[in-house]
């Protein structure tokens, strides 16, 4: 009975987890086989820089669903406020793996541009690409899609796109991982079957080469910005205004509350850890300024990016404290 309560608890977790990138690792790994399959039967050197960047995003957004599964464990005596900062390890530990593999893909292009090669056919590489454009596509909309969804910001068709790459910045480390790296898995898998048509057909043998360097240096940028993205909210990164603004307004919604004296809200993983001074109107007495800490406290708690809330009182000092950060700053 034990072991069912554990098994169940797991998966409860599981469910809780990333799905962008669980499904991007799983429709990674499948492109993984068959680009590795074309790029054997063809020798072409962008069909295997392809490869490397499915095997490599397979491999991340593996790590990073097991990241975010874990980052969803309840606080413990010994780490109070949660695990959310687990996720940035592991999407740590993915940009390691990407740079390893852009390693290798912009090694193997110079080696082509040095030494370029016959491609043997092209039918398993278009079919390979094809699918890839095909899935990795379908997952960066997906990925686009839990962008808006995290961010709480409406909208549809085209939409989507634009409010993704305005919103990025607010969604979960991992879903920011699947957005940035399947833009290069699909401008990538573009590329090269551009690259491998015009070797093919044009018998512009270097252009495999370029190619090939190119989706590397991309994937370069990409463990550089998610890098850069998850060092900070390892140091303890600030939220967003948007987030700040939210959680001030549920503040401010109760009538008690006259002002805010001071606010500090951490990114923790995908949610956010709120430490507020609150002032109240004067005169009240300590009880009940206490059922209203409790109250607002709760207030915020039920925001569903909130984690976690420390919160003090004061009395009105008279002195407007809290003044919105201006749009544009």
């Amino acid at each position: 009975m034990e072991g069912f309560r554990t098994l169940a608890s797991v998966w409860e977790l599981m469910k809780k987890g990333n799905t962008s990138s669980a499904m991007a690792a799983l429709g990674n790994a499948g492109l993984a086989v068959l680009k590795g399959v074309a790029a054997t039967l063809s020798g072409s050197g962008a069909m295997f820089a392809s490869t490397m960047h499915s095997v490599a995003d397979a491999v991340n957004q593996g790590f990073v669903f097991a990241g975010s599964v874990l980052a969803e464990r309840t606080p413990t005596r010994r780490f109070p406020t949660g695990f959310g900062r687990v996720i940035n390890i592991f999407c740590m530990v993915a940009v390691l793996v990407v740079t390893m593999m852009a390693y290798e893909t912009i090694r193997e292009g110079l080696h082509l541009l040095t030494h370029p090669a016959a491609i043997a056919g092209i039918f398993w590489d278009v079919v390979a690409l094809g699918a890839g454009i095909l899935v990795d596509g379908f997952v960066l909309f997906k990925a686009m899609k839990e962008i808006c969804k995290e961010s709480r910001a409406e909208a549809r068709g085209f939409g989507v796109v634009i409010t993704a790459f305005r919103n990025v910045g607010q969604a979960a480390p991992p879903t920011r991982l699947v957005f940035y790296e399947d833009i290069v898995a699909t401008s990538g898998a573009l590329l090269a079957l551009l690259g491998i048509l015009a070797s093919y057909y044009l018998d512009l043998k270097v252009l495999d080469g370029a190619v090939t360097i190119l989706i590397g240096l991309m994937m370069v940028g990409v463990a550089f910005k998610v890098g850069y993205d998850n060092m900070v909210g390892l140091i303890g990164v600030a939220a967003p205004r948007e987030v700040e603004d939210r959680v001030a307004a549920i503040i401010f919604s109760d009538p008690d509350v006259t002002d805010i004296n001071q606010m500090r809200i951490v990114q923790e993983g995908r949610t956010y850890h709120v430490e507020a001074y609150i002032e109240l109107r004067p005169g009240m007495t300590l009880a009940d300024a206490d059922d209203i800490k409790y109250r607002v406290r709760d207030l915020v708690l039920a925001d569903p990016d909130v984690s976690d809330v420390t919160m003090g009182i004061l009395e009105d000092n008279g002195v407007r404290n809290w003044v919105p950060e201006p749009v544009g700053n």
